[in-house]
């Protein structure tokens, strides 16, 4: 399994680094905490995953720890795509890049 850590992310973010962001959590979760990216939570993403853009670049999965995430990454291995895991999740980025997303 792929993971990138949130320092490295915020990198790519910084730099403008071609990629798609997904986030697998459950909509109330998005409304508490949003990093953006293209809401499918994980229990779609079996029905939704041809949804993914592939030619945007690299495709960044995230949820709340980083444990849906890394599901999600091995599923869409499965189907062919690549894609890498947020490693802590949201949460991570909260408390190490941007204190202003709220914990929860």
């Amino acid at each position: 399994m792929k993971e990138i850590s949130v320092s490295e992310y915020h990198r790519w973010r910084t730099e403008n680094k071609k990629h798609v962001l997904i986030d697998v959590r459950f909509a109330e979760e998005k409304e508490t905490a949003d990093l953006g990216g293209q809401l499918i939570p994980l229990p779609e993403l079996e029905r939704r995953w041809r949804e993914i853009p592939d030619d945007k670049g690299h495709v960044v999965i995230y949820c709340h720890h980083g444990v849906r995430s890394l599901h999600a990454v091995h599923f869409l291995e499965r189907q062919g795509l690549e894609a890498v895991s947020l490693a802590g999740g949201i949460d991570a980025w909260s408390r190490q890049i941007d204190p202003h997303i709220a914990l929860y």
